[in-house]
């Protein structure tokens, strides 16, 4: 975006919220750079070799790019930052691999070093095993500075390649900084711990636990803060004159939890995309709206988050979440981490999808197939004061469930959680465009917390009101005991956190020897022991 200054005379950029590659201060709304990973300048002063790891997009390529450049332009380090990408396609063939890696080097050091502090041209001539220790060896020898290298996009390496430039790396730490770079930082999606996995699968092909042994300190860059989202906000606010209202901030940190693309992807959508005027202030309204626009959108990393759900890894971690349910196996907890590295999962316990905007998305894509099919009218549900026919719903839900349950009930990929995937993609079918449904999930305590929210107005009610209806989901699990009294304990709660004095409480049951679906699915009413009206739907 530009903008004209005095005249049509300068012009000069106007910054954005950026949503692609790295961020540039002259043309982008960003945070301080080295401020987001404050240790790695002292483990690089150490001459370490060390491992940056955080989930896509956080921010690794924007930070460790400042970082390279503000250090060679101090004059003590001739630091580089290259992405390791253009080898992925090559797979194992290790010696092309290590060709791209030096090229890429090449290139980026024509553009961010000194002539001086560049590499040789050509290369040193080498070994197929050793084109990138000898590369670095011979740059090292003959360079004014102590080298510095930032691999970015090192996990884009595969198998023997991977393997290959690692060990090169480990094999040349003891000959640092005169014959051999300072300081090796390796960026990518994963920790350091699961190397040994992207290079071969099997521990006992590398001899240890993992091929880059000698690094000293694993950083794992965070998410924003909420001070932060309001400081990243804020420079908008400072250029335009645009502010938003403190409950849009909040809501913002709410439904994001800092995950930057997401924050920045927000912002983005309100302020191109969905004709907010500037003079406007930018509300709790425009928030949600732009939320529901992503995710149906379903913006390109968004997309490639959802593509993980399916691998088996991903999956264990996922499917128990979903459902409310953990396990405790060494595998779990390794695959755990690896979610964790994925970010679909908080960095920090308890154990949860890392945000509201990725709670929804996964449940969305799990369910699309199913939602896409329902029968439904949405409109045939609106009652002519405006609120929903919540009740008529949920009995056209049990018809629905009553007739194609069974099919249903087995034809999902998340097995375990598929009933609850489909009554969410019923009321999503219902909701959408409309309304919103919220999603929290009781990991550990086997239940699904759902809250219906539906805008109306009346006549002479003045401003929209919001209808809430409220449900928790609960499975009857195999050899366990019916979990009416302990829903209905649960549900208490989460009635009176909401304010509202009744609910629903929908039990599916899993038990092998229950009698068919059309047969069980009925409805019950019930009493809180907080006395609140609750509809028991049994399924």
């Amino acid at each position: 975006m530009l903008s004209v200054v005095g005249g049509g005379v300068t012009v000069r950029p106007v910054r954005e919220f950026n949503t692609a590659g790295p961020c540039d201060p002259l043309l982008h709304y960003m945070l301080p750079p080295e401020a987001r990973l404050p240790e790695a300048r002292g483990l690089i002063e150490r001459g370490e070799f060390f491992v940056v790891h955080a989930p896509q997009p956080t921010g690794k390529t924007t930070t460790l790019w400042a970082l390279a450049r503000a250090l060679t332009a101090e004059g003590r380090f001739a630091a580089l930052h290259f992405s390791c990408e253009a080898a992925e396609p090559v797979g194992d063939d290790f010696q092309t691999a290590q060709l791209a890696v030096l090229d890429s080097i090449r290139f980026r050091a024509a553009i961010d070093l000194p002539p001086d502090c560049r590499p040789p041209h050509p290369w040193p001539g080498s070994s197929d095993a050793q084109l990138v220790s000898a590369g670095l060896a011979a740059w090292s020898a003959r360079c004014p500075r102590p080298v510095v290298l930032f691999f970015d996009e090192i996990d884009a390496l595969r198998g023997e390649s991977l393997r290959s430039v690692l060990r090169q790396l480990r094999a040349g730490y003891p000959n640092r900084p005169a014959s051999f770079p300072a300081a090796v930082v390796l960026c990518g999606l994963r920790d350091v711990r699961d190397y040994k996995v992207a290079s071969g699968g099997d521990p006992s092909r590398l001899g240890t636990s993992s091929p880059f042994n000698v690094k000293v300190d694993s950083l794992r860059m965070g998410d924003f803060t909420e001070s932060e989202v309001r400081a990243l906000f804020a420079q908008h606010t400072a250029e335009t004159g645009q502010r938003f209202d403190d409950e849009a901030l909040r809501r913002a940190w709410e439904l994001t939890q800092g995950q930057p693309w997401l924050v920045n992807a927000l912002a983005r959508e309100i302020v191109e995309k969905m004709g907010v005027s500037s003079a406007a202030p930018i509300t709790v309204e425009h928030i949600d709206e732009a939320k529901e626009r992503l995710i149906l959108a379903r913006a390109t990393h968004l997309d490639s988050l959802v593509a993980r759900l399916l691998e088996p890894r991903v999956r264990r971690v996922m499917e128990p979440i979903l459902a409310g349910t953990l396990e405790g196996d060494e595998t779990y907890q390794d695959d755990l981490l690896y979610v964790r590295d994925l970010g679909l999962i908080a960095a920090k316990a308890p154990v949860r999808v890392a945000n509201p905007i990725y709670r929804e998305v996964v449940v969305r894509v799990l369910a699309y197939g199913v939602q896409e099919r329902l029968p439904v009218e949405p409109r045939s549900f609106i009652q002519p004061d405006g609120r929903l026919a919540f009740r008529r719903l949920l009995e056209e839900f049990a018809a629905f469930w009553r007739e194609h349950g069974e099919v249903l009930h087995t034809g999902m990929g998340y097995h375990e959680v598929a009933p609850q995937l489909v009554l969410m993609a019923y009321l999503q079918r219902i909701v959408n465009g409309g309304g919103y449904v919220d999603r929290e999930y009781g990991v550990g305590r086997g239940r699904i917390d759902l809250c219906v929210r539906w805008p109306y107005a009346t006549a002479g009610a003045g401003a929209r009101q919001w209808q809430r209806e409220a449900l928790e989901l609960k499975v009857w699990a195999p050899g366990k005991p019916d979990p009416l009294s302990r829903g209905l304990e649960q549900l208490d709660g989460y009635l009176e956190g909401l304010g509202l004095d009744r609910g629903v409480l929908v039990i599916f049951d899993r038990r092998p020897d229950a009698a068919p679906i059309a047969d069980r699915t009925r409805f019950e009413e019930a009493v809180s022991a907080k006395g609140r009206a609750i509809t028991v739907l049994r399924a």
